[in-house]
């Protein structure tokens, strides 16, 4: 009789199931794949991107259970049974206003960071809404208001390779206001 867990094929093989997109989605993952490689190579969710692989550009940026985050930096069996959406759930039902505003604003060149930009502009709106300051916010007490500083700020962990910083602040500023 096997005195494995269940779910466990191997010493390092894992059952879990994410809710991608609004989509149930049941894999079985090394221990170690994380959570863009199931993403992206396991399931074929390619909107967030492979960018640097040490969470220091923001392309892989989804929306895990409500709060961005760095897919390359975390381990797939954390998260199972995590609701994760990408750049393209955001789009399931038309664009989203973020989507809009950086359409708008050319808040894109190449296009490569934008799905990470995207989420992490939609995560940094939710946060301001629920009163999370950051490093620049002067106000700790009261509201968090979405000015340039605070969307630099918020935003600084997304690196465009292009250079579409105005675009992209722009869009973000207009989204906030929205």
């Amino acid at each position: 009789m096997d005195a494995r867990p269940t779910g466990y094929h191997s010493r390092m093989d894992a059952d879990i199931t994410l809710l991608v997109d609004g989509r149930s989605r049941t894999l079985t993952v090394d221990t170690r794949t994380t959570l863009l490689d199931a993403l992206r190579e396991r399931l074929g969710i390619v909107s967030p991107k492979k960018g640097c692989d040490h969470g220091q550009c923001g392309s892989c940026t989804v929306l895990l259970d409500g709060r961005r985050h760095l897919t390359c930096l975390a381990l797939a069996v954390s998260f199972d049974g995590a609701e994760i959406v990408t750049s393209d759930g955001l789009a399931a039902d038309g664009l989203h206003p973020v989507h809009e505003a950086f359409l708008e604003h050319d808040g894109y060149q190449c296009g490569y960071c934008t799905p990470g930009q995207v989420c992490s502009a939609v995560g940094v709106i939710e946060e301001a809404k629920q009163g999370h300051p950051s490093h620049v916010t002067d106000d700790l007490e009261g509201d968090v208001e979405l000015d340039d500083d605070e969307i630099r700020e918020r935003m600084s962990g997304n690196l465009c390779r292009c250079g579409a910083y105005p675009g992209i602040l722009a869009a973000v500023r207009e989204a906030a206001q929205a």
